[in-house]
C-alpha cells in the first residue's frame, strides 16, 4: 500500500512539474525553426537564440511563455492553433527556460 501511494505521489508530482504535458516538443521545434528563428536573428543577430538566453527576460513563467508565443503568433499572422502554440512553448521551455509550473 505504501508503495502504491509513493508511486501515485511521484506520478502526480511529475504531472505538476510539466507545464505543457500534452504538448509535443519535437513538433514545437519544427514550428520554432520554421517561423521564429529568422525574426529573432534579424532582431538580435546570430541564430536568434539570444532572445531566450539574455539576462533580461520578458518571459518569467510557463504562463508568460505561452502568452509570448501567442503574441508572436498573432503579430506574425501565423494562424497557429492552440495546440501548435503549446508545442512551441514546450520546445522553448524544454530547451531554454525549464519552468516547472
Amino acid at each position: 500500500m505504501k508503495t502504491l501511494c509513493l508511486i501515485l505521489l511521484l506520478v502526480s508530482l511529475k504531472a505538476f512539474a510539466e507545464p505543457y504535458p500534452q504538448a509535443d516538443a519535437a513538433a514545437g521545434k519544427t514550428l520554432v525553426e520554421k517561423n521564429c528563428i529568422s525574426c529573432h536573428a534579424s532582431s538580435f543577430g546570430g541564430d536568434g537564440s539570444v532572445i531566450y538566453t539574455r539576462d533580461f527576460h520578458k518571459v518569467t513563467s510557463a504562463k508568460a511563455l505561452v502568452a509570448q508565443v501567442r503574441s508572436c503568433n498573432t503579430m506574425l499572422g501565423l494562424k497557429w492553433f492552440e495546440d501548435e502554440e503549446l508545442n512551441a512553448a514546450k520546445y522553448l521551455n524544454t530547451t531554454y527556460y525549464q519552468f516547472a509550473e
